[in-house]
């Protein structure tokens, strides 16, 4: 197996928002990498605050969420997405998360354009929005606000979620006042918002998150193709359906990972029986 089939094998068995740090990764990256050399690039990329440049590029509005110059700025960002995506993930199915982050990077830039076009006496300057945050603040006060109660340890003590999300909000706001990234501070709020509503409409058993669902799977659709490839049966005991016996048992084995795999993500890896995880340990091999 080549090292590019190794990636593409290890890609897939991550879940969805691991899967966004993957490509945040490599987003930032190459942005490392090519910043200096076409700076003009990403410029197609970070959400500008001008609402005219935004109708120009329409697309920024999910794409500054990948982007990221800093490394502190994507480490504490991939860190926080990390740990709240297995919780997230051990309680919901991965679509809803998904819809929870993206709709909160669109509730984010939404607020930041907001900002910067409707109260220019407070937010003057010329600005761009790049970042995972408004994101990974929706899913944060999600969880915040759906099990308040809920505790998480914190060195020796405690902390309740709904302490830890008003902590954050409250720094936000103090942020916009004084910080010197007010606008980055207004989209966290934003993100934060659509999180806090997401969950009080969930409670009352409203999923708001149904129609991006299910505009996110009409564009999806656009990028697949129609056309199914070909099966040619040759008739040799050297081979099965077409395939090399040996071709043909490693495409059995990644079936059978690939159904693991998606039972993983429906219903968490306790689900899975002795012999399952046993397969996927000596696949992982």
């Amino acid at each position: 197996m080549s090292q590019l089939e190794q990636l593409k094998y290890k890609y897939a068995r991550l879940n969805v928002l691991e899967k966004i740090i993957a490509i945040n990764v490599v987003v930032f990256l190459f942005a490392i990498i090519f910043r200096r050399v076409i700076p003009s690039f990403f410029t197609w990329l970070y959400l500008p605050s001008d609402i005219y440049g935004f109708l120009y590029k329409p697309w920024t509005i999910i794409t500054y969420g990948f982007l990221h110059f800093d490394p502190i700025h994507i480490l504490f960002n991939m860190l926080w997405l990390f740990f709240l995506g297995r919780m997230m993930l051990n309680l919901f199915k991965p679509k809803m998360a998904l819809n929870i982050y993206f709709m909160g990077i669109i509730a984010g830039g939404v607020t930041f354009l907001f900002g910067y076009n409707v109260l220019p006496q407070i937010f003057s300057d010329t600005a761009y929005l790049i970042g995972a945050s408004a994101g990974i603040r929706a899913i944060l006060i999600f969880l915040c606000t759906y099990m308040p109660n809920k505790e998480m340890p914190f060195f020796t003590f405690n902390l309740k979620l709904w302490w830890i999300g008003t902590a954050i909000i409250a720094f936000d706001v103090l942020n916009i006042i004084g910080g010197n990234n007010a606008g980055g501070n207004l989209a966290h709020l934003g993100g934060a918002a659509l999180g806090f509503l997401y969950a009080k409409q969930l409670a009352k058993g409203q999923d708001i998150g149904g129609s991006f669902e299910r505009f996110m799977d009409w564009v999806s659709t656009l990028f697949k193709s129609n056309s199914k490839p070909k099966m040619k049966t040759v008739y040799k005991k050297s081979k099965v359906a077409g395939y090399k016996k040996d071709e043909f048992n490693q495409f059995n084995n990644q079936k059978k990972i690939d159904i693991i795999l998606d039972k993983i993500s429906k219903s968490g890896y306790d689900s899975l029986s002795k012999e399952e995880k046993q397969f996927l340990f000596k696949a992982g091999k």
